[in-house]
C-alpha cells in the first residue's frame, strides 16, 4: 500500500484513527470496548479494529529447530498481515458501507472484518458526513514505526489521529495473561517490554496527540473522559497531507533503521547457525545445545534492539541522504561476533 499516493476518493467526513498501544494484557481490548460504548453515547460511529481477531491463529505459529525458534517466516508473515489490515482500514475510510474485503496479500478473517464494518455503517436515512467516524486500532504497536504507518494513513486522508499508550508493568501483564484461556509465554511479554517504544511527543512532533494511561489497577471514568477529549480534539484538528522536512526525516530514520536491522538480523542468524554447527561437530550434549541456542538468541535480540536505537538516535539522516545499510550493519556486527565467540568458548570449555 502506497501511503503517499493521493487517495482515489477524497475523505470529506469527520474521522479519527485512534491507536491503542501497550503490552499484551495491559487492558487495550477492555479499554477499546469501553471507548466504543462511550462514543456510542455521543452518537459517533465507532469500530474496534482488533489485530488479534483479524489475523488467523496460524500466522503466529513457527517451526522449532534445535531447541530454538526460527522466527524468520513468522516475522515476514506478521509484517504482511499488518499491511493487509492497514489496507482494510483504508477500505473503510474510502467506503464505510462496503462489506467486502479489499484485495490483500494475506487472508484476513472475513467474519471479524464484517463485524468491524457493521459497526460503522450508517443507518438508513442518516447523514454519514455529520456523524464522526472513530476507528480504534487495538494492537501492541510496540515499535514507533508501526504507529507511524497509521499516522501516514490518517494524513493521506486528512483525518484525525491520536495515540493512547497503556502503561502497565510487565509483571502485572504476565499475571493477567496467565489467567487467560490461551496465555502467551511469559518470555514473549518480557521481550516485548524490552522493545516497547512509548509515544514521545517532545521528541517526535507527529506524536503530539498522545496520552499515557496507567492501567496497572484498571482505568477510571476520568481516564475515559480524558481519552474522549483526546479523540474530540483529533476530530477537530485533521492532519494536513503536506509533509514537512521534520516528518520526512523521521520517516527516513525509520526506513533506515528497519533496513539496517533486517540486514543485521540475517547476518546474526547465519552466525548463530554456524555456532550451532560447530557445537554439533564438537558433540555437545542436547541439554547444552539448547542452553547455547537460548543464550545466542538472547544475545542476538539484545544486539538488534541496541542497534535499532543507535540508528534512530545517532544517524544524521536528511531527506536527500542515503544510507548504506549493509556497511552500517557490517561494522556493527563486530560486537556481536565478539559476544558469540565468548559464549561459544565458555560452552566448549564445559
Amino acid at each position: 500500500m502506497d501511503l503517499n499516493k493521493t487517495p482515489a476518493k477524497v475523505q470529506s467526513e469527520r474521522a479519527c484513527l485512534c491507536v491503542l498501544c501497550g503490552l499484551p494484557a495491559s487492558g487495550k481490548s477492555t479499554l477499546a470496548q469501553a471507548v466504543k460504548t462511550l462514543t456510542g453515547q455521543q452518537h459517533w460511529r465507532s469500530s474496534v479494529i482488533s489485530y488479534d481477531n483479524l489475523i488467523p491463529d496460524y500466522a503466529f505459529h513457527s517451526k522449532t529447530v534445535e531447541g530454538f525458534e526460527d522466527t524468520v517466516q513468522r516475522q515476514t508473515k506478521w509484517r504482511l498481515y499488518r499491511q493487509a489490515i492497514l489496507q482494510c482500514v483504508e477500505h473503510i475510510l474510502q467506503n464505510p458501507q462496503a462489506l467486502e474485503l479489499p484485495p490483500t496479500t494475506c487472508y484476513i478473517n472475513s467474519f471479524a472484518w464484517r463485524q468491524c464494518v457493521y459497526a460503522v455503517r450508517a443507518t438508513e436515512g442518516s447523514n454519514t458526513h455529520q456523524t464522526p467516524l472513530i476507528l480504534l486500532l487495538d494492537d501492541n504497536f510496540y515499535y514507533r514505526s508501526m504507529r507511524y504507518e497509521v499516522y501516514q494513513l490518517a494524513r493521506k486522508y486528512s483525518i484525525g489521529f491520536c495515540q493512547v499508550y497503556l502503561h502497565c508493568p510487565a509483571e502485572s501483564c504476565i499475571d493477567r495473561n496467565q489467567r487467560r484461556p490461551q496465555a502467551l509465554p511469559n518470555e514473549v511479554i518480557v521481550a516485548m517490554a524490552q522493545r516497547m517504544e512509548p509515544p514521545n511527543p517532545e521528541k517526535n512532533p507527529w506524536e503530539q496527540s498522545s496520552i499515557s494511561l496507567d492501567t496497572k489497577d484498571g482505568f477510571t471514568d476520568k481516564a475515559l473522559q480524558k481519552l474522549k477529549e483526546l479523540i474530540s480534539i483529533a476530530l477537530d484538528n485533521p492532519l494536513s497531507p503536506v509533509q514537512d522536512n521534520t516528518e520526512q526525516k523521521v520517516a527516513d530514520r525509520l526506513i533506515c533503521a528497519n533496513s539496517v536491522v533486517h540486514k543485521s538480523d540475517q547476518a546474526c542468524r547465519h552466525r548463530v547457525s554456524q555456532a550451532m554447527q560447530k557445537a554439533r561437530e564438537n558433540k555437545m550434549s542436547p541439554d547444552h545445545m539448547r542452553s547455547l541456542a537460548a543464550e545466542l538468541n538472547n544475545s542476538k535480540t539484545t544486539f538488534l534492539q541496541n542497534l535499532r536505537k543507535k540508528v534512530l538516535q545517532d544517524l544524521p539522516i536528511t531527506p536527500r541522504e542515503t544510507i548504506d545499510g549493509e556497511s552500517v550493519a557490517k561494522r556493527a556486527l563486530d560486537d556481536f561476533d565478539q559476544d558469540t565467540k565468548e559464549i561459544m568458548a565458555r560452552f566448549l570449555l564445559n
